[in-house]
């Protein structure tokens, strides 16, 4: 695995003092109870009431405010000073830098969601993922064989998160990325793995000419028709059911642009090969495939290719067992084994998008 920077250089040394190190070994025993913790200091109001006062908070008058027991209280006081997330002067409890961002950063509240309505109860089976290669944490919510398959009948608050998730980074992303696909003639495009049609409704309102065809498993396409249902350009957007898990199935030809966003991460290297092995089947010598990715190792942040990084083990204790956020190197050689090359890459969009624009050989 050969990184770029500035990956590189972070990863190559020890980053941490000796009591840093130990600290941070405590933090990941202790990781559940502080992020328990945190997420109800959040849900509690407690974060919100210290950042809207600049003299901070007695605890009994945060008793008073929230209606909590003052044990209660106390126990996530004592815990929120000791992680790090408040901090107190005088008897009375301020706001850390820490709990300022839980509270505010978006982003940050999207992944605690996803989390813990997601990925929480499931993680416990992780050790059984890795082994079995089976999503075997999600079985806390069903007997499908990947959490697609079970997605329209997840509890209503699990596919809040879950959309929430996937849409908050895709959606960041989709302003650059139409610029970049419709900078080609595109009057026809296939979206692969359109799951709700955010992606086809973005396009059929930035060309009134392109028709947008959504290939997904069937009651993907039920979700999809029932969301786009009254949209203006809805009619320009189509549905093909299919299975993409099947060798067999073919891809529907000719298109002039087939998009993949945020979906080859869904599969293994087997099953992202038959993909594009039978994507370039389908292609002719102007078709383009877009492959929009977030590769943990094209992050201009480090703390975004952590986050990359661990989302990964979602796909294993929850999704489908065997997939992950992919290293762009793994797509590269994907790709260009599959009979296509990389015409163009295109990195930086939204919060870390990559774009792969790929080609015919």
């Amino acid at each position: 695995m050969e990184l770029s920077s500035p990956q590189k250089e972070i990863y190559a040394k020890d980053r941490f003092s000796a009591v840093q190190a130990q600290r941070l070994a405590q933090e990941i025993a202790f990781g559940p109870v502080v992020f328990q913790v945190s997420r109800l200091m959040i849900k509690f109001g407690i974060f919100g009431m210290l950042r809207e006062t600049q003299d901070g908070l007695a605890m009994d008058e945060i008793v008073e405010k929230t209606g909590l027991s003052r044990y209660a209280v106390q126990l996530l006081l004592e815990s929120s000073l000791t992680i790090g997330t408040i901090l107190l002067k005088e008897e009375r409890f301020h706001l850390g830098k820490v709990g300022w961002f839980l509270l505010n950063d978006e982003m940050v509240r999207v992944n605690m969601d996803f989390n813990h309505d997601v990925n929480y109860l499931g993680l416990f089976h992780l050790e059984e993922a890795l082994k079995e290669g089976k999503p075997e944490g999600l079985k806390v919510f069903g007997n499908w064989p990947t959490i697609y398959e079970g997605l329209s009948s997840l509890p209503e608050k699990v596919q809040e998160s879950w959309f929430g998730f996937d849409h908050f980074y895709s959606d960041n992303s989709f302003k650059q990325a139409l610029e970049i696909v419709f900078a080609n003639p595109v009057r026809t495009l296939l979206d692969v793995g359109g799951n709700t049609g955010r992606w086809a409704t973005q396009c059929v309102a930035y060309s009134s000419e392109v028709e947008v065809t959504i290939m997904d498993l069937p009651q993907q396409l039920e979700m999809m028709r029932e969301q786009t249902k009254g949209l203006e350009g809805a009619d320009r957007i189509h549905g093909h059911a299919a299975n993409l898990l099947d060798d067999r199935t073919d891809f529907p030809k000719p298109f002039d642009a087939i998009w993949m966003s945020q979906f080859l991460d869904c599969f293994s290297e087997e099953q992202v090969l038959s993909i594009l092995t039978r994507a370039a089947r389908s292609m002719g010598a102007g078709s383009r495939l877009y492959i929009m990715e977030t590769f943990w190792d094209r992050q201009r942040f480090e703390t975004a290719s952590y986050c990359l990084a661990q989302i990964s083990l979602y796909f294993t204790a929850m999704a489908n067992g065997n997939s992950k956020m992919y290293y762009s190197g793994d797509m590269v050689r994907l790709v260009e084994k599959a009979g296509l090359v990389i015409e163009q890459m295109h990195d930086g969009l939204g919060l870390g998008h990559s774009i792969m624009q790929c080609k015919l050989k």
